[in-house]
């Protein structure tokens, strides 16, 4: 079995974040591969591919022309696609991958990095931070390193990330008098006045599972059963998947199905379709990451708000009711790219505090730099923010990335648990089956959670 070290992630609630100031240079050599790379180049020259979703490309493509004005005879070129992903499997294929990248969310990374095409950055990161203040691992939130850690080693980087929850339009909650429902008893009480008010209580993007799974199963399990749970889950621990940490959760969604309480034919509807019946008033809540307002502001109608909350928690659950969800958008330096150094040293220069608070204010989003959070935050940021600092529990799914298979039976078990087609026993049981054929399986490798 091969250990996935994830450790003991961060105890928010008392450790401030450190402020780190910026300068202009602070260049660095690494002694992790050549200067050029595999893939050859003159050490001025950097590829970078970047995934272009609803924060563009624009950030990099400047930051990069900053970076040439400081570093005279350097070229940087940019570049990017909403699909990009697919134009990066060739070129990792062929041993011509860019210096940098972001390939995006459709990009087995792990993949990569057991056949050796990834960059090990440890040393790296124990270089000078890109102001010369302290080492450029000390600028990170340790909570977001640990998810690109393999085996020992760091092979992704975080940029931004993103808190996942729930979200209400705090004018409508106003309006009618509303209070925000802390634990699933309070929400069971809720759910009638809304309906009462000609409002679905929930909605959610049914065509997509995956929202469900971060919205509903695991924040319940782990409320339920605690962390232990999920960790068991995501480690393919036997029987973790059916524990009553799961199974209680999925009981908890069938109950809000039975009552009515989901939007009607929310099956049948996708991300954007659902969060603009949310937008429009036709239902009370949805599940959804802190990417919600930057993919549905240019449709967004007029006088609708947005506001996070927490998902309600078990009542007696073991979990701890501060544990919150994120997710990395991680960046990779391909072993056979050209000019490693160049590759990291620009890195640097984008996640340093003066960059990364430039990316929250102008791209509505929160980074896992320390002290970026002390940026001009949007409205619909603070609260994100503010339940992050002050969690004792931070936790991300990853075990759909580790695991395509068993993601794709779990995705199939919850669709059918929320079309009624599959009891909540049968759901967990699906999982659990699905888990132990990876286990069974000696030739793919197994990441175990620790803390």
């Amino acid at each position: 079995m091969i250990k996935r070290t994830f450790g003991t992630l961060a105890v928010l609630a008392a450790i401030g974040f450190a402020i780190v100031g910026c300068g202009d240079s602070g260049s660095s050599k690494t002694t992790e591969g050549s200067n050029t790379g595999s893939g050859g180049g003159n050490g001025k020259d950097l590829d970078v591919v970047s995934f272009s979703g609803g924060y563009g490309i624009d950030f990099f493509e400047k930051a990069a022309k900053e970076y040439e004005a400081k570093h005279p005879g350097v070229h940087i070129a940019v570049s990017g696609s909403p699909r990009s992903w697919e134009q990066l499997r060739p070129r990792f294929a062929n041993g011509t991958p860019p210096g940098l990248t972001w390939p995006g969310w459709d990009m087995d990374y792990w993949a990569l990095i057991y056949d050796n095409q990834v960059l090990p950055l440890d040393d790296a990161l124990a270089t000078p931070a890109y102001d010369g203040k302290g080492t450029w691992k000390d600028t990170f939130e340790p909570s977001m390193l640990k998810l690109g850690q393999y085996d020992g080693k760091q092979y992704e980087l975080p940029y931004h990330y993103n808190v996942l929850g729930w979200w209400y339009d705090p004018g409508v909650f106003a309006k009618h008098g509303w209070t925000v429902p802390k634990s699933f008893n309070d929400l069971l009480a809720l759910c009638p006045k809304i309906k009462a008010a000609g409002i679905a209580p929930i909605t959610y993007q049914g065509k997509y599972p995956a929202y469900m799974i971060q919205g509903f199963l695991f924040p319940w399990a782990g409320s339920v059963g605690g962390i232990q749970a999920l960790d068991d889950a995501q480690s393919l621990k036997p029987g973790a998947w059916k524990s009553p940490g799961f199974l209680k959760a999925a009981q908890m969604i069938k109950q809000l199905k039975d009552a009515g309480f989901f939007e009607d034919g929310a099956n049948g509807i996708d991300h954007t379709e659902s969060q603009m019946e949310f937008l429009e008033g036709k239902a009370a809540m949805i599940p959804c990451g802190t990417w919600l307002f930057s993919e549905m502001s240019k449709t967004m109608p007029p006088g609708a708000k947005m506001a996070y909350m927490l998902p309600p928690v078990a009542d007696g659950g073991l979990g701890d009711p501060s544990m919150i969800q994120i997710g990395i958008e991680p960046w990779i330096v391909p072993t056979k790219g050209a000019n490693h150094d160049l590759a990291i040293d620009f890195y640097k220069y984008m996640t340093s505090l003066e960059k990364a608070k430039q990316f929250v204010e102008e791209k509505g989003t929160l980074m896992a730099i320390k002290g970026s959070d002390q940026a001009k935050l949007p409205d619909h940021l603070l609260e994100p923010a503010r339940l992050f600092r002050a969690s004792k529990t931070v936790y991300a799914i990853e075990f759909d990335q580790w695991y395509s298979t068993l993601g794709k039976e779990v995705k199939d078990a919850m669709t059918g648990l929320l079309n009624g087609s599959v009891t909540p026993e049968e759901f967990v049981q699906r999982c659990e089956d699905a888990a132990q054929k990876i286990r069974d399986d000696k030739s793919k490798p197994v990441h175990v959670m620790t803390r």
